[in-house]
């Protein structure tokens, strides 16, 4: 009752204050406006002061609510756990694996592989939920900043080509290929610029190159060529007699387009179709069933 008083009374005082200051006659409700202005702002205060302590007691650990998978590379690669991904648990309506499908993870290719080489990046999407685990699929691949940064020189002419090129199963593509010319054997002079008929020709056999080993392969067997970059060691050595290239590299690949999803084959990519179930007689006279990584069958629609 005290604190109510006094902010009367402070605004009694300073409203004949600022009435006598500007020179008008005082207003003997304005005291009461400036009151109930006070007592608005006290209000207010004690008010966010007692729901902030409200909802810090009922404060509830948001990590409570969360659930984590694993996260499964295709079987291309030769480490298949790559991590774990954090997701909300499944609650009403809003089904957990749905937040999941669609995720990009980008995972570089010494942890994939266990190797040095570290410039090279892979994009994964999730596009199944086995039960705890995350089956990924190919999404794209890209050069690390600092690799692309350390090939640019002084001295030597960039060449840099894409295509839009289809799969076998599907899949269509854009390849991004970069290269640098080199100094030919023997060379004395500094630099070694390419004649502008020479890079349209390096050109046309990067995208002759990369048309013809793309589109006779599946995704797998493309992945399989990213990998060790075989596509950009045949372009260097196809190109000698054109003008020597080094540093030829795949610098980016997008996927534009995707088939239809199929769940037999992302499990056959993933090493756990049909070439994978091993069967084994029980003493009932029935067969035992193995699939790895703790393969679950798909919940069917319709029976």
């Amino acid at each position: 009752m005290l604190h109510y008083v006094l902010s009367y009374l402070n605004a009694l005082f300073f409203s004949q204050l600022y009435h006598s200051y500007i020179g008008l006659p005082y207003v003997p409700d304005f005291h009461i406006y400036v009151w109930s202005l006070n007592l608005a702002m006290l209000k207010s205060q004690a008010y966010g002061l007692y729901y902030f302590k409200l909802s810090s007691y009922f404060r509830v650990d948001p990590f409570s609510k969360k659930e984590w998978y694993d996260v499964k590379a295709p079987s291309m690669f030769s480490v298949r756990q790559i991590g774990k991904t954090l997701v909300t648990r499944s609650q009403g309506t809003k089904i957990a694996s749905d937040n999941l499908k669609g995720r990009v993870f980008e995972v570089s290719l010494a942890d994939l592989q266990n190797d040095e080489v570290t410039f090279r990046k892979f994009k994964l999407i999730a596009e199944e939920i086995q039960g705890r685990n995350v089956l990924t699929n190919f999404h794209g691949m890209s050069l690390t900043r600092d690799k692309l940064c350390s090939m640019v020189k002084k001295w030597q002419t960039l060449i840099e080509a894409n295509v839009d090129v289809k799969t076998t199963d599907g899949y269509l593509l854009r390849v991004f290929v970069i290269g640098f010319t080199k100094k030919r054997n023997n060379q004395v002079k500094k630099t070694c610029y390419a004649q502008h008929a020479q890079v349209k020709a390096i050109r046309k056999k990067m995208v002759e190159i990369v048309s013809r080993e793309v589109s006779s392969n599946d995704m797998k067997e493309v992945v399989n060529k990213l990998i060790p970059d075989s596509i950009g060691k045949d372009i260097e050595k196809s190109c000698q007699g054109i003008y020597p290239l080094h540093d030829v590299l795949i610098q980016k690949v997008k996927v534009l387009k995707k088939p239809k999803f199929d769940v037999g084959r992302l499990m056959e990519l993933h090493g756990e179709g049909g070439a994978s179930t091993t069967t084994t007689k029980t003493a009932e006279g029935g067969e035992k069933v193995d699939r790895v990584d703790g393969y679950e069958p798909p919940v069917l629609e319709t029976v």
